[in-house]
């Protein structure tokens, strides 16, 4: 390191910063967001651990069941955030963490939406408009299960479907990384 550093100070007149100087193997540094690797011989790129974490930490924000937020202004909020970060990162090779992540944006969604219905009388009367049968509908509306748990729930998932948040307007964060491969 002391070699290149004196190298490019010296010859380059180029100013060198420690902190962010290294020698190290690819894919334990992050590079412009990306990490470096070989798999079956080739390079590829992937999104470092830090800018994923700090894009979830974005999207944590918005859909954060404290903040009064319409469900229309957070899915359009939503998109504005993730369409920029596919457009940057979808060079990379990440679906599956799109996919895993396009999953948690959804889950997210309907917890907020389940902790809006907060009382009893609405949750019943929009899982009724929602198709399920009255029954259900009453069985679970009086569910004790906190929000998060609930939004993972068989009955959530299938009444507040992909459809669901499609005709929102949710952008799925899947095609878009499609549309760019």
């Amino acid at each position: 390191m002391e070699n290149i550093t004196r190298f490019i100070e010296g010859k380059l007149k180029l100013k060198v910063n420690i902190n962010k100087s290294a020698v190290e193997r690819p894919w334990k540094r992050k590079f412009l967001g990306f990490t470096l690797g070989i798999m079956f011989g080739k390079a590829y790129s992937s999104i470092s651990k830090q800018s994923l974490r700090k894009h979830k930490d974005k999207l944590r924000e918005i859909l954060s069941r404290s903040k009064p937020m319409t469900l229309e202004q957070r899915i359009i909020k939503i998109n504005q955030v993730n369409i920029g970060w596919i457009n940057y990162y979808g060079i990379a090779k990440c679906k599956g963490i799109v996919v895993q992540l396009d999953k948690w944006i959804k889950r997210r969604l309907r917890m907020c939406i389940w902790k809006q219905w907060k009382k009893v009388k609405t949750r019943y009367k929009n899982l009724n408009k929602l198709g399920l049968n009255h029954y259900q509908a009453i069985k679970f509306a009086n569910t004790r299960k906190g929000y998060w748990r609930v939004a993972n729930s068989v009955i959530l998932n299938t009444t507040l479907t992909n459809q669901f948040f499609n005709d929102l307007g949710l952008k799925s964060l899947t095609r878009q990384y499609i549309k760019i491969h």
